[in-house]
């Protein structure tokens, strides 16, 4: 896949789509005084595609996660929205150890609405990888029979946040995010969003430990539309594209003594499609997102890091309890922000 030349084309025709929309206008509904509780289940494929040469010479190896289902958490309360995730072991897919070894998945994010900004931060802890494309690098190797060339030790630390602005003030981003919202009236926007993160990784091998640490930073573009149907249903796709740097620092544990800094850029691109179903109490609906990122290495070699998902959500919204309404007031008056 040449995502260089795939992610340009997104570029050109992400300019020239739903440009009209921008100039609606909508009536929005606000559950900001109410406390909204989710369940979340969500499809969880995060890998990282490692490729090198061309033609005959050509070789890639897939790197991926056996957790494949996570369940989360939410809860929303005015301006603030926290969510906690982790991998069940129960749940079909994330007990295949025998094949592909055990790995774990966890993350914990917090996403805030000042006005027409969004700023969102989190942190993210994935642990054990197998090679999932060994059909392509042992011809003989046969699924259910032979277990997979597996990382148990490979560990990814990645703590990270991104900043967005609203350029519609009609436009309702809760609605889609969180639905803290709900738009009567259909309506699009422009957002422009700077992405980080620190992602740390550690392996060992042959008892061999190594350490690569990445500090990643993005400009992107995206547009967001909500078509409301009726009086509560909601279609939202949303498309953004990017570039940016990454800087690196690899060091060989054993041997200190050992280290290498890189700089790369890079090309980012994401999408999704959320439907949902919504009434002043009981809400529920599905996402699709794909993200993902890529940069050229030396030798004619590219790294991508993608995540794709799907989820499922139920929620409910409630009157806040006393004590978390005065509490909540109490701290507003320090930080108005809030």
């Amino acid at each position: 896949m040449n995502f260089l030349k795939a992610g340009s084309l997104v570029l050109f025709s992400l300019f020239t789509f739903l440009v009209k929309a921008q100039s609606d206008t909508v009536n929005t509904k606000s559950y900001a005084d109410q406390v909204m509780i989710r369940v979340n289940l969500d499809t969880n494929i995060e890998n990282y595609v490692f490729s090198s040469g061309e033609g005959k010479d050509a070789f890639e190896m897939d790197l991926s996660i056996n957790n494949k289902t996570k369940t989360s958490f939410s809860v929303d309360y005015r301006i603030i929205s926290a969510t906690v995730s982790f991998s069940p072991r129960f749940l079909q897919g994330n007990n295949e150890d025998a094949m592909k070894g055990k790995s774990s998945y966890t993350d914990l994010s917090f996403r805030f609405f000042p006005g027409r900004l969004i700023q969102n931060v989190y942190y993210k802890n994935v642990n054990g990888f197998y090679v999932e494309n060994m059909e392509d690098l042992s011809p003989g190797w046969q699924e259910g029979r032979d277990p997979y060339i597996q990382f148990p030790d490979l560990r990814v630390q990645t703590f990270g946040g991104s900043t967005s602005y609203i350029l519609n003030k009609n436009f309702s981003a809760r609605s889609i995010y969180t639905q803290g919202e709900w738009q009567y009236k259909s309506s699009g926007s422009w957002v422009p969003f700077v992405d980080y993160d620190l992602t740390i990784f550690r392996n060992k091998i042959d008892g061999i430990k190594s350490k690569e640490t990445q500090y990643n930073i993005g400009g992107n573009i995206g547009y967001f539309y909500n078509w409301v149907i009726g009086k509560n249903v909601n279609i939202s796709p949303y498309l953004a594209v990017g570039i940016g740097g990454k800087f690196s620092s690899y060091r060989d544990v054993q041997n200190s003594g050992t280290k290498e800094n890189a700089q790369y850029a890079t090309i980012r691109m994401q999408g999704g499609l959320h439907i949902g179903y919504n009434t002043d109490r009981f809400l529920f609906g599905g996402k699709m997102n794909f993200k993902s990122y890529a940069y050229d290495q030396k030798n004619n070699q590219t790294v991508e890091n993608n995540n794709l998902y799907g989820l499922l959500y139920i929620g409910y919204r409630f009157a806040p309890p006393k004590v978390v309404k005065n509490t909540y007031d109490k701290i507003q008056k320090k930080i108005p922000v809030l």
